[in-house]
């Protein structure tokens, strides 16, 4: 035991002398024979390769005076994002990934590879670096130039020419050599370019292939051609639609002399060497002449002559189209407007393509037009034929569709026709679009079609073509067929229009003649002239030349300058006869209301009466010339009929203003204390006549209004009638109704009828009426009535 003690005391005391020594030196330092040293914490056994150190992995150890701190190695970063931490904290270090970081770092045509640590950049395959190290980094300034394949001798072989690309390169065949493919273009080693003639023993069609140094070409057959391109494929020239069928001289005759041409041309097409000889802008025109040679000799009148009219005409511009070199042509005629489009070559074409003619425009695919690659002859054509007057021979012939009630479908767009090169167009798998603008612009349903010709002998039919969007400029037609296509419109069909037109020109005739006399009887019969009579006599000479234009140039519509013009004038006298029926009601106004015995000077009535209607019609000439004239009529179109009702409505509502003030005033002189009864009378007699006029020449520009709507065949026979016997009614009122008139008619009568008693007559009236009558002039300046 007292061992153990002896053994136990001296070791607390060695530990006491130790503690002892160590604290006297701070953290961090070691007493070596009473000095206090700097501990390295960082040093690590150089024998031992594995050891980490106290900072771990990928980090460097750096020792401080009295103490040390961790710092990652050059390509990591510690996990807290401080550049130093301690030993004792959970930072760690990572790697950094420079290509993530800056995507540009190799610059271009380089990929960046990361590493562990930093990074490398390396060539993309066609390029090598400017100093030829496999390897580098942003810093030596090396960058990667494209390599030069086609430097190399026979790259592509023989047969193919080497094209440079940025990083590879391409083999194109020389022309007539190919790859069994079908391939355009090859590189490195995979296939060979060959002559093209033995890779396709069929490329030529009806024909034979031959190489030459612009490449292969075709050698046809007898009977067949390739339409001038000797690399398209020979097809044959098929005459047997040009034929006489059906006994045309005796039932076309017109279209057997069209088809012998055409069979004549054809058959020189066939036995051509070459057939670029003929001219493709004189076969065009050669076609289009024979078709306006039929269309000029006006409507066929038979739906079987339009049918093989039709028909001759498709298959024309089929024969025809491949002889036109691309892109195509356009050409026009009196009778038609044709665009026809021409794409040439060994590939099928693809793609959106639009045709335009004159009211119509198409909108397909060069696919369709093309049609079955496996039949593709080397081109595509496609034409677009518009007709300027065949809507005239194809009216009417419905077939199987029903009208509305009370209604009946009229074209309106003119008739065209779609010819391609692909035949099978019977049923389309992409259908085309076809816009045609209307001939009227209404707002009325519309009806896509086509022509059938086996329905009876041809007829408009619907089938297979749907209206996609309508309004009343044009309509766009959906059709998964190509044929000849028009627009159909259900327009309301006016009852009796035999009567009504029979009224018209019987009315007319009749007030041309009553105008006449009016005429003649205000300007040649001195007693009766005033003021009042100047506008009477102006307002039938404004209503006659209206009405005879009318009569003459109202349907006259195959010159559009000459519709404008008599559309133009229509405008101006119509409303020249309201602008003289508003003074007349101004001078009856200023007569009873301002003082009698006023009336306006002859040259403001002419201002008046003819200067604003002149200004009017100048306006709305300028402003929309095209409202002048339309398809039918030559009178103002529909969308700028205001131009007449707005002026029309203005002059009636000021007409009724005046009237009504002057008949209050009227009136109140009938019942003043002193009237003078004479004038008074005179001046009520003047004012029942303007109101009647008035209600003439309004009431039917009222009717009038009606027919815009559908279901007015009272107003139709309204307007009519009060339209067609103005002139009529207006001698009734101001010759006939009129006592001083009336008496000179009679002295006239008189004169011619009975001479003998002539003067003792004329003789009794002046003396016995002329003083009167005298004085009435000089109190009103106005005649009796």
């Amino acid at each position: 035991m007292t061992g153990r003690w002896n053994l136990i005391i001296p070791a607390l005391c060695l530990s006491v002398v130790i503690v002892l020594s160590k604290a006297s030196c701070p953290n961090g330092f070691n007493k070596v024979k009473s000095i206090c040293i700097d501990n390295d914490e960082c040093a690590v056994d150089e024998n031992d390769p594995e050891e980490i150190g106290p900072c771990g992995e990928d980090s460097l150890c750096i020792n401080t005076h009295g103490g040390f701190h961790c710092q990652c190695k050059d390509g990591y970063r510690s996990s807290t994002g401080t550049v130093t931490f301690l030993a004792n904290t959970s930072a760690t270090c990572r790697n950094i990934n420079e290509c993530m970081e800056d995507k540009d770092i190799c610059g271009s045509n380089a990929q960046c590879f990361n590493t562990s640590p930093f990074y490398s950049c390396i060539c993309n395959d066609g390029f090598i670096s400017t100093t030829g190290v496999e390897k580098f980094t942003h810093g030596d300034n090396v960058t990667c130039r494209d390599i030069d394949e086609c430097q190399e001798e026979q790259v592509c072989g023989q047969n193919a020419t080497c094209i440079n690309k940025a990083g590879s390169y391409l083999c194109v065949c020389n022309a007539g050599f190919g790859m069994k493919s079908g391939k355009s273009d090859f590189s490195g080693n995979q296939e060979q370019c060959e002559d093209i003639c033995l890779i396709d023993k069929t490329i030529c069609g009806n024909g034979t292939c031959h190489r030459g140094a612009g490449g292969h070409y075709c050698a046809c057959h007898t009977g067949f051609t390739n339409y001038g391109d000797k690399g398209s494929r020979c097809s044959a020239l098929n005459c047997d639609s040009f034929k006489d069928v059906n006994s045309l001289s005796e039932k076309f005759p017109t279209a057997h002399h069209l088809m012998v041409q055409l069979n004549k041309t054809c058959l020189e097409l066939t036995e051509a060497k070459n057939p670029k000889d003929f001219y493709e802008e004189d076969l065009l025109r050669r076609l289009l002449s024979y078709i306006d040679e039929l269309l000029s000799g006006g409507a066929f009148n038979d739906n079987r002559k339009v049918s093989t009219f039709l028909h001759l005409v498709e298959n024309v511009l089929r024969l025809l189209g491949p002889f036109i070199q691309p892109p195509g042509t356009n050409v026009s005629s009196a009778h038609t407007d044709l665009e026809l489009l021409v794409h040439k070559g060994a590939e099928l074409p693809r793609g959106a393509v639009t045709a335009s003619s004159k009211r119509a425009r198409l909108d397909m695919q060069l696919e369709t037009a093309a049609g079955d690659p496996s039949y593709y002859p080397g081109f595509t054509t496609l034409s677009l034929l518009s007709y300027e007057n065949l809507e005239d021979s194809a009216d009417g012939f419905i077939g199987e569709m029903k009208p509305p009630e009370n209604h009946s479908l009229k074209i309106n767009s003119k008739v065209v026709t779609v010819a391609v090169s692909n035949r099978n167009t019977s049923h389309l798998n992409q259908p085309v679009k076809l816009t045609l603008y209307h001939l009227r612009k209404l707002n009325k349903t519309s009806h896509c079609v086509f022509w059938n010709s086996s329905l009876a002998g041809g007829a408009w039919s619907p089938r297979g073509c749907s209206v996609v969007e309508s309004n009343h400029e044009y309509t766009v037609c959906s059709c998964n067929h190509l044929s000849s296509f028009a627009v159909l419109m259900a327009l309301y069909d006016i009852k009796n229009k035999f009567e009504l037109q029979l009224i018209t020109w019987v009315g007319l005739s009749l007030s041309l003649i009553c105008l006449f006399v009016c005429i003649l009887t205000f300007s040649l019969i001195r007693s009766i002239q005033s003021p009042r009579t100047t506008i009477h006599l102006h307002l039938c000479i404004s209503l006659f030349i209206a009405v005879l234009i009318f009569l003459t140039g109202i349907s006259r519509t195959e010159n559009r300058v000459g519709c404008a013009v008599v559309a133009g004038l229509l405008h101006f006298f119509f409303l020249a006869a309201f602008c003289w029926m508003c003074l007349e009601g101004i001078q009856l106004f200023r007569m009873v209301v301002l003082v009698f015995n006023t009336h306006f000077k002859t040259l403001y009535m002419m201002a008046g009466g003819y200067g604003v209607p002149a200004v009017i019609v100048a306006i709305s000439a300028l402003a929309n010339p095209k409202g002048y004239g339309t398809e039918t009529y030559c009178w103002l179109n529909l969308e700028f009929i205001w131009s007449f009702f707005g002026p029309a409505c203005v002059i009636i509502t000021v007409n009724i203003f005046f009237f009504l003030i002057t008949v209050w005033k009227l009136a109140q002189k009938f019942s003043s204390l002193n009237p003078d009864l004479d004038n008074l009378q005179k001046i009520k007699a003047f004012t029942i006549t303007a109101v009647a006029q008035l209600c003439v020449l309004g009431t039917m520009w009222i009717f009038g209004c009606f027919q815009f709507k559908e279901g007015t065949i009272v107003m139709s026979y309204l307007f009519t009638i009060f339209g067609s016997l103005q002139g009529v009614l207006l001698f009734i009122m101001h010759c006939l109704f009129s006592k001083q008139v009336r008496e000179e008619y009679r002295n006239i009568l008189l004169r011619c009828c009975a001479p003998q008693k002539k003067r003792y007559t004329e003789f009794n009236y002046s003396n016995s009426s002329k003083t009167p009558a005298s004085k009435s002039s000089q109190d009103t300046g106005e005649s009796h009535i």
